[in-house]
């Protein structure tokens, strides 16, 4: 079995086994706590420039397939995990774990006390780091991670995004004959997409619910979103600092009181910023299946699937505007808002799951009757 080192900025190393690809890769170090639904966090843009420790203790077991994937390919820049499974049973599997991130060009280390690293993360902060296949010198891999970029101030959204336009046609798919889904709705309102790094299955629960969608590059302007006439406006998730999107809050500015506009995550933060507040970095975020959020609106505490490391600062929201919606009940940051007078409304927190819970899956039918209910007389 082949070496692998994890060297963080602040000089703490760990030693393990490699499993993945045989490539040393830089990022944010960050964990997610969640049992289930690795592939999905592979997958998923808004990891791009992370290198990703997960919390179970065992991850790999049921191997990977086509249907799970949250994009086109996996956005993770290296994995850690206290045990990795070379095996897959899973009847859905198209192949193990270990070959599907070996054939992304993932890193992999495995067999280190991750409870020890995430405890270390919690203390410290998420940091820079380097996971590395290739060199086993600690004070080179230390000095590669100090280094490298620093997430506050990174721009990833653009580089993640699609360059041109495309239209999105599948529903969500039952993954077994026991998956009572039923059919998708037909689609009556045509929604235009911000991609800041969308998640697949943001699109599949938008078309299920009756959206015809458009998905448009992250630097779209609000002229060009308006010729394609949307009903609604989807704000999508995505990687990275929120602050350096200035372009792409100065165009939703102008879109706000046109259209029912909707964000998710990045969105939610991007739209914080055309409203006129201000983000902040957190000490090491949320990222997760398990989050418990309360609904300010209903009583409802809803359990929650989570990815940022970023947050909305509430105090710099003007509330004769904006009313906040959601609350986290781990710490109080802010999951959601809306506005007061426009068709506006946004969370921090993922309603279309995957993985996670389908708690918040309301929210899809929230943006169609805001669609329905602002849609033009005739």
């Amino acid at each position: 079995m082949n070496r692998a080192v994890l060297a963080l900025e602040d000089g703490t190393v760990f030693e393990g086994q490699s499993f993945g690809a045989p490539v040393e890769r830089t990022g944010e170090v960050v964990f997610n706590t969640a049992i289930t639904g690795y592939q999905e966090v592979f997958t998923d843009p808004s990891y791009s420039g992370q290198i990703v420790v997960l919390t179970n203790p065992e991850i790999g077991n049921y191997g990977a397939n086509q249907s799970d994937n949250e994009s086109a390919r996996p956005y993770i820049e290296g994995l850690v995990v206290r045990e990795f499974s070379p095996l897959a049973s899973n009847w859905r599997a198209d192949e193990t774990a270990q070959q599907f991130l070996t054939n992304s060009g993932v890193p992999v280390i495995a067999g280190i006390d991750t409870r020890a690293l995430v405890r270390h993360l919690r203390s410290r902060g998420v940091m820079r780091g380097v996971l590395s296949t290739t060199c086993d010198d600690s004070i080179i891999l230390i000095g590669r991670a100090k280094n490298s970029p620093s997430m506050a101030g990174l721009d990833l959204a653009t580089g993640v995004s699609t360059r041109t336009p495309y239209e999105w046609i599948k529903p969500v798919e039952p993954c077994s004959p026991s998956d009572l889904e039923g059919e998708p709705a037909e689609p009556r309102f045509h929604v235009v997409a911000y991609d800041f790094g969308i998640k697949h299955n943001i699109l599949r629960r938008l078309r299920q619910v009756g959206c015809r969608l458009t998905v448009v590059p992250a630097a779209t302007t609000a002229e060009d979103v308006l010729a394609l006439k949307p009903q609604g406006i989807f704000l999508s998730n995505g990687p990275g600092d929120p602050e350096p999107l200035q372009h792409q809050a100065a165009q939703i500015r102008k879109l706000i009181g046109r259209v029912p506009i909707f964000g998710i995550c990045l969105g939610h933060q991007v739209l914080g910023l055309a409203v006129g507040g201000r983000t902040y970095k957190m000490k090491f975020g949320h990222r997760g299946a398990n989050h418990p959020v309360l609904n300010k609106i209903t009583g409802r505490v809803e359990i929650t699937s989570h990815n940022h490391g970023f947050a909305v600062d509430p105090d710099s929201l003007n509330l004769s505007d904006i009313e906040i919606t959601h609350t986290n009940l781990n710490d109080e940051t802010l999951e959601g808002f809306r506005h007061r007078r426009e068709p506006v409304f946004c969370v921090q927190y993922h309603p279309e799951a995957a993985p996670g819970p389908h708690d918040s899956r309301y929210l899809f039918d929230d943006f169609v009757t805001l669609m329905e209910e602002h849609a033009p007389k005739k």
